[in-house]
């Protein structure tokens, strides 16, 4: 080693010319990698410090439907601070100007906050902001609602049969997405607790979720508190969360996107990976002479070996020292950008386990793709290099170079998935990135083969551009694989968000329901159905009674989520809603089971979506507990369902028969669909009939998922543009490697005649060939790739998009073309009479 280290620093000393791509690829998958893992950490550590104010206490305790006992509020008064504050949703009505908006609304009481400060606007309107003041309670709103009811500061809005006077719009609410629902449909309403009686909002079976925020006093650990917590209540049916995990929705959105965001880096890494590979070849065939004289003076194949690798090696070093450089200053020059999209700061700092991460990816990958190149170029006997000058290196490696190669792949892919936050979908993503290999590599084989059989196609030019595809040492194979997996993320994310906004857009306004109606009461019903089926262009009208119950047990067993798949947990981390029917919905179908009788009148029985049922792995015959308003009901599943919920339709997970809950304290939800016309609105019907009942309009709704499904496309549309850089550099190294050879064909060629113009067109063609093939090859795996995403993991309809199957091949033949243009003009500008000579 001592000489190798020597005599590979001599080397380095004297210019390692030709490493830009090899520097650029690596650079690049690694900056991706540690930026991904970078911006995500700043975010989960901002979650974790400011736990207790995003959360409002240091734990905090939820149910629905319901409120907790007297006893067990007695409890947490003795044991901590405690502030009580109640979410709902509600129609805000404005007397003077006739609007209704909906508003999320979060009603606290005297102890709000326990942490954190409610910033508001003017600042001197905080004392008493809540007091009930000549008969009418104070509020405070987002400065939105104020444009949409046209109203001023001061003025009056109704809220059920509660009138509240606006004193001030919101600045900064401390705990604002504690308690909040994965989507929001109304602009934030904070009004007094105490004022929520008199608004008649509330009756058995109203949808309100309570919160009881706890702030620990003394020498009271967190642990110890949730441990007396369990022992005094244990069957609770509340949920429980603490600052350590203050808001899980958006852990989970961080984590989700983090997963995506760093596969679509690896594929980058991967394509860089093919790039190293070229670049260490192509240095090696410049190194012909040197291995020589080194073989001819007595070194061995391993010191050769040795001397390269700690020259490759030392370059990665540097890569990787760019790449990691790159990907911590990254979250530095987006932290404003993340903040305008996340309610929640990110914490600036270096943090070391993703650049760690990063750097072992970097290392790994250059490794991986530098061992086989050099093992081969040292097993080439001295007198063959001497002879062979064009330094082509045929054939593979010794044994335990193949085995070292295999290992080093293999560690990249275990690494990739023990680190994933999910590991079936990283699973997944090994695989396909191992199938997309293979497939690209039998592709580009097969291009070459049919450009051999059409060789004798066309004129001279074309026939010139066929042969440069198949020729020995066509740079066909590295351009389709690196190139060609750029295009294919890229193909995919783009089909992927195509279809979901055509889902979104077109396919689920034509079905889905105009209207949402929630919290109508048993005595609301009849009066409901009349004024909506009266109504202007009624087309279909869906009334569904609705309780919330939480699953605990299965099968008699206790319903741990950590005890099912990843994918399945949610389902017991909160209540679910729950319905009861004599008859299967409209547009559902029994897969396994069979539907109750309409007059079914025994124990009860319970229909499961299909989709859940495996997840949990239940069959027909098991049993099911929930919690339903603190009493325990257990249902035997009598059949599993296949569900539509594209539709946007009133669907349930899980429905019982007719009989035991049809007494509960319930409410009722209800979809309308009408004709539009312009002035005619149910919503406002109804509203104006039932303050109590919520009116959520689908449009609204569709119009904030796509909005929110837009910033995450467009965060990996950029991701997916940098695997298509890390492929175009792969590209520019594949033509710069080649430009040997085709100075050589260019003498030539101008010896037998050929203008600049026409050997100019050759390179153009082969190029622009090149693209087009890679394009239609990435198109129809990106296709694929798509069709699975959309269909088997959203459950979605899919739609083939041309257009980005156009702009997709556009991409690539522009790139590849300009790129080839760019490495001609040096091969023209060479005279021909001193290559002749040195020949």
């Amino acid at each position: 080693m001592r000489n190798a280290f020597r005599i590979a620093g001599r080397e380095l000393r004297s210019g390692m010319e030709g490493f830009r791509v090899f520097l650029a690829c690596l650079a690049l998958g690694v900056a991706a990698i540690a930026a991904v893992g970078s911006v995500a950490s700043s975010l989960t550590t901002g979650l974790a410090e400011d736990g207790a104010v995003i959360l409002g206490g240091d734990a905090a305790l939820r149910m629905a439907h319901r409120d907790i006992t007297p006893k067990q509020r007695n409890w947490l008064n003795r044991s901590a601070e405690v502030s009580r504050v109640l979410y709902l949703r509600s129609m805000a009505h404005a007397d003077d100007s006739g609007r209704r908006v909906l508003v999320e609304m979060k009603m606290v009481d005297d102890a709000y906050p326990l942490y954190g400060t409610l910033e508001i606007r003017p600042t001197n309107s905080n004392k008493n902001l809540f007091d009930k003041r000549d008969g009418v309670w104070g509020a405070v709103i987002d400065t939105a609602l104020l444009g949409r009811l046209k109203i001023k500061l001061g003025e009056r809005i109704r809220i059920g049969d509660t009138a509240y006077e606006i004193r001030g719009t919101i600045l900064r609410e401390p705990d604002r997405i504690s308690g909040a629902r994965a989507i929001q449909l109304g602009p934030r309403f904070i009004g007094p607790a105490a004022s929520i009686e008199e608004s008649g909002l509330i009756r058995p079976g109203s949808l309100v979720w309570y919160f009881y925020r706890i702030r620990l006093t003394g020498d009271t650990s967190l642990k110890a508190w949730k441990k007396s917590l369990s022992g005094a209540f244990p069957e609770a049916p509340w949920t429980v969360q603490d600052r350590t995990n203050a808001s899980p929705v958006i852990k989970l959105f961080i984590d989700r996107s983090t997963l995506l965001l760093t596969l679509i880096g690896l594929t980058t890494l991967l394509i860089g990976g093919v790039g190293i590979s070229n670049a260490v070849r192509d240095f090696l065939s410049k190194k012909v002479q040197t291995i020589a004289t080194l073989k001819c003076v007595g070194a061995s194949s391993d010191l050769i070996f040795r001397i390269y690798l700690v020259q490759v090696m030392s370059m990665a070093t540097i890569g990787i020292g760019i790449g990691l450089l790159l990907g911590a200053l990254i979250p530095v020059a987006i932290a404003d950008l993340l903040s305008s999209v996340l309610p929640i700061a990110s914490r600036i700092d270096l943090y070391w386990k993703p650049l760690a991460l990063a750097a072992s990816f970097g290392i790994l990958t250059a490794l991986s793709f530098s061992v086989w190149p050099i093992a081969r170029a040292c097993e080439v006997p001295a007198a063959t290099l001497f002879r062979g000058a064009s330094g082509r290196f045929r054939g593979m490696p010794r044994m335990p170079f193949v085995i070292v190669t295999a290992i080093l792949l293999a560690s990249l892919a275990i690494i990739a998935i023990e680190t994933a936050h999910s590991r079936i979908i990283s699973i997944w993503f090994v695989g396909g990135t191992i199938a997309a290999v293979l497939l690209f590599t039998v592709a580009s084989a097969l291009v070459a083969r049919c450009a051999k059989l059409a060789g004798h196609v066309g004129g001279p030019g074309v026939r010139l551009a066929l042969a440069n595809m198949h020729r020995p040492g066509a740079p066909m194979g590295n351009i389709v694989l690196s190139l060609g997996l750029g295009l294919t993320v890229l193909v995919t994310v783009a089909l992927t968000e195509t279809n979901l906004d055509a889902q979104i857009t077109k396919s689920l306004p034509k079905s889905a329901p105009g209207y949402f109606f929630i919290d109508i009461h048993n005595n609301q019903t009849d009066k409901f159905r009349e004024i909506a089926q009266k109504f202007p262009g009624f087309r279909e009208l869906r009334l569904t009674p609705m309780l919330r119950g939480r699953v605990i047990r299965l099968n008699g067993a206790a319903a741990n989520p950590e005890n099912v798949a990843e994918n399945g947990r949610w389902i017991l981390r909160g209540d679910r809603g729950i319905t009861w029917a004599g008859a299967l919905p409209k547009n559902e179908t029994v897969i396994a089971g069979s539907w109750w009788p309409a007059d079914y009148s025994g124990p009860p029985l319970v229909s499961v979506a299909v989709n859940t049922a495996r997840v949990l792995r239940l069959s027909i015959g098991d049993t099911i507990t929930f919690n339903i308003l603190g009493r325990k009901v257990t249902g035997t599943i009598a059949n599993l369902r296949d569900v539509s919920w594209g539709t946007l339709r009133m669907n349930f997970i899980f429905i019982f028969s007719p009989g035991p809950l049809n007494g509960a304290p319930q409410t009722h939800v209800a979809t309308v669909r009408t004709e539009w016309a312009e002035g005619i609105d149910i919503g406002q019907t109804i509203s104006e009939a039932f303050p109590n009942v919520t009116t959520v309009r689908v449009r609204d709704v569709l119009l904030t998922v796509n909005e929110f499904l837009s910033k995450l496309g467009l965060a990996l549309r950029l991701t997916a543009g940098i695997a298509i850089i890390a492929g175009t550099l792969v590209l520019a190294g594949s033509i710069l490697g080649g430009q040997r050879r085709r100075l050589h064909d260019s003498v030539v060629l101008k010896v037998l005649g050929a203008t600049r113009r026409r050997v100019l067109g050759i390179q153009i063609l082969e190029f622009a060939l090149l693209g087009v093939v890679t394009a239609l090859i990435a198109s129809v795996f990106g296709s694929i790739a798509a069709w699975a995403v959309v269909t088997q993991v959203m459950r979605l309809q899919f739609a083939f998009d041309p257009v980005t199957v156009v702009v997709t091949t556009i991409i690539a033949t522009g790139l590849s073309a300009t790129l080839g243009l760019s490495g001609t003009w040096y091969i023209l500008g060479q005279k021909a009479a001193g290559i002749l000579r040195n020949e």
